[in-house]
């Protein structure tokens, strides 16, 4: 990576793209299974970083064994490269967690603030998607075909959060 895009990119949003979409897409998934099963918003805000926090550290122990194993990397060494390529998993949970208690701040009910928060989630997947086709090149269709491909994983989560409830 060059040292401008280093600069410019100092929380690891354009490098650690996967981590930050799949990130969304696990609080994405806690807030659909959550919001029929918790009484309160303070209760979902503690089950979305919960569950994202469970699934970081679940992804960091197997990277950190992936490397030793494939490449034989100290676990040390192997462990600190997978908390500094992972930890957006973990840290976009900080999104939908403030769009949820933005919405409740504003009055709306639990329900209600919890399909905002993933309707952002299926926002902020879309635009992710598109500005990777941007950055890797592609043409209009392509961007918008890969951000409906993003779209689309965001709306699976809120069939599966219908389907649920």
């Amino acid at each position: 990576m060059s040292d401008s895009v280093t600069r410019r990119d100092k929380l690891g949003l354009i490098d650690g793209g996967e981590a930050a979409f799949t990130g969304i897409v696990v609080c994405a998934a806690a807030i659909a299974y959550g919001v029929g099963h918790i009484d309160s918003t303070a209760q979902l805000c503690l089950a979305i970083f919960g569950t994202v926090l469970v699934y970081w550290l679940a992804h960091v122990h197997a990277a950190t064994l992936g490397a030793s194993v494939t490449h034989g990397h100290h676990p040390w060494v192997a462990l600190r490269v997978a908390v500094s390529e992972t930890w957006l998993i973990a840290g976009v949970s900080v999104l939908p967690i403030a769009i949820l208690l933005v919405a409740e701040v504003a009055g709306a009910e639990l329900r209600t603030a919890a399909w905002i928060a993933l309707g952002a989630t299926i926002v902020l997947l879309s635009v992710y998607s598109y500005l990777a086709g941007v950055r890797s090149g592609l043409g209009t269709g392509g961007r918008i075909a890969s951000a409906a491909a993003g779209a689309g994983i965001g709306l699976l989560v809120a069939l599966l959060k219908v389907a649920l409830h």
